[in-house]
């Protein structure tokens, strides 16, 4: 069970809760950072970081299905976007919410950082998600 929790000693957050906590005999997945490459490892959205944040949440929809679990069942996200530009991250940030990433709302930051692993990649979104009872064990 989920339970997400926003304090009503801080400031409200838009489209986020300040916190999730999962019962005891939750599954748990800690996903890697989810890129803006293809199946072929291609970039996609070379230079558009909105283009990339929506191959990056469609990859990141495959890494839960891979772990029986989905976007509506993650708890945290680290939303990472190469610019300084609070414009650009609002973009981005409004692709995470059309996702539907923020329906539960799960806990999230948002960076603007100076670079990524890949050339040319300019969103990473690291993810952690509970895993419902009825999804498969995880693939090693």
């Amino acid at each position: 069970m989920i339970r997400r929790v926003t304090s009503p000693a801080l400031f409200p957050p838009p489209t986020y809760s300040h916190a999730s906590v999962v019962e005891a005999g939750t599954r748990i997945a800690f996903l890697a950072g989810s890129v803006p490459l293809d199946a072929e490892g291609r970039l996609v959205g070379e230079g558009d970081p909105v283009r990339q944040a929506e191959q990056v949440v469609a990859n990141l929809e495959e890494q839960l299905r891979a772990v029986g679990s989905d976007l509506a069942h993650v708890l945290s996200t680290e939303v990472y976007v190469v610019s300084g530009d609070t414009a650009v991250l609002s973009a981005v940030w409004e692709v995470v919410e059309a996702s539907g990433l923020s329906t539960g709302p799960h806990s999230s930051t948002l960076l603007g950082v100076a670079c990524l692993g890949y050339s040319g990649q300019l969103v990473e979104i690291t993810a952690t998600a509970a895993v419902p009872d009825a999804g498969p064990e995880v693939r090693s």
